[in-house]
């Protein structure tokens, strides 16, 4: 089967759970091509339907799988190969992106939504299935805090709380963040923002905790790697995190408040070892590998 990923390429690359999750498609011999989409807002997305005419002309795919709410409304334009949806959160958490996501699920052959929340928002009456992206295991080694650390050159003694995003990004709430880790004497909040790829695996791996923020989510991918490192994470109550790590060892979803958060973190900064994470990952069919089975089945529902 021949399938059209169609993203957004804004930042010069696709997010890498878009990438990876292609990947493993093609692993299981699926031909995948991707159309980047240049643009930004419901405008810039028309002004890229040339190019994916183009590109279906080109491929020929029997189905476009298209990721984020506005990818999905340019890709139903086209009117004849069916398209499935995922919708990834920011398309339906901000308010004025929604209709339009409204708009594409209606016109998709199929949607997929990667937390509950989401769906309790947009209220799906056609087909669709709660999906959330896997996750490369393979990128997460079975490797000791100390051996990670000794990798990156960080001391043992360091304290180091990653913060699960930007911190120019208003979305992830980086000054709670700030404020939490102020009250923790000798810690330091890490940026997870200008690493490759493999260096963000290992600084999961050498890091104390993990602490999200955010003022809204849909399936925090960060979290979900963040388990596959067996790194503690430490939430407000944002997306599916409460689903994804209630009951792990030393992590907690809080309240938003510093002090809060901050207790939170003490208890993780304490624990020794690693999260049961990984396995809860494995349990519940997060691997990449898996995620890609049930999305075939999606696909041949489809054609």
């Amino acid at each position: 089967m021949r399938i059209l990923f169609v993203a957004s390429g804004n930042k010069g690359s696709l997010a890498p759970f878009i990438s990876e999750q292609a990947a493993a498609l093609e692993r299981k011999g699926y031909e995948i091509h991707i159309f980047p989409v240049q643009g930004k807002g419901f405008l810039g997305y028309l002004k890229a339907r040339k190019g994916l005419m183009d590109a279906i002309a080109r491929f020929r795919p029997e189905l476009i799988h298209a990721h984020y709410g506005l990818c999905g409304l340019l890709s139903t334009l086209q009117g004849k190969i069916p398209v499935v949806t995922t919708f990834h959160g920011s398309d339906i958490n901000e308010a004025r992106v929604r209709p339009f996501s409204r708009l594409a699920m209606r016109r998709s052959a199929y949607s997929i939504f990667v937390s509950q929340k989401l769906v309790e928002l947009l209220r799906p009456s056609g087909n669709y299935s709660l999906l959330p992206c896997g996750v490369n295991l393979d990128a997460f080694p079975p490797l000791s805090k100390e051996d990670a650390r000794r990798n990156l050159g960080i001391a043992p003694s360091e304290k180091r709380i990653l913060f699960a995003g930007a911190f120019d990004n208003p979305v992830k709430n980086a000054a709670l963040a700030k404020e939490a880790v102020a009250l923790l004497p000798e810690t330091e909040l890490i940026e997870l923002k200008g690493f490759r790829r493999e260096e963000i695996a290992l600084q999961m791996l050498a890091a104390d905790a993990m602490l999200m923020t955010s003022l809204t989510e849909g399936s925090p991918q960060v979290v979900k790697e963040a388990m596959a490192a067996g790194c503690p994470v430490v939430s407000v109550d944002v997306g599916d995190v409460r689903e994804r790590i209630e009951g792990l060892s030393a992590c907690k979803i809080c309240g938003r408040s510093p002090e809060a958060l901050a207790e939170g973190l003490r208890s993780a900064l304490s624990f020794n070892g690693r999260t049961e994470g990984r396995e809860r990952l494995i349990s519940g069919g997060f691997d990449n590998s898996l995620i890609a089975d049930r999305l075939v089945t999606i696909y041949r529902s489809c054609v």
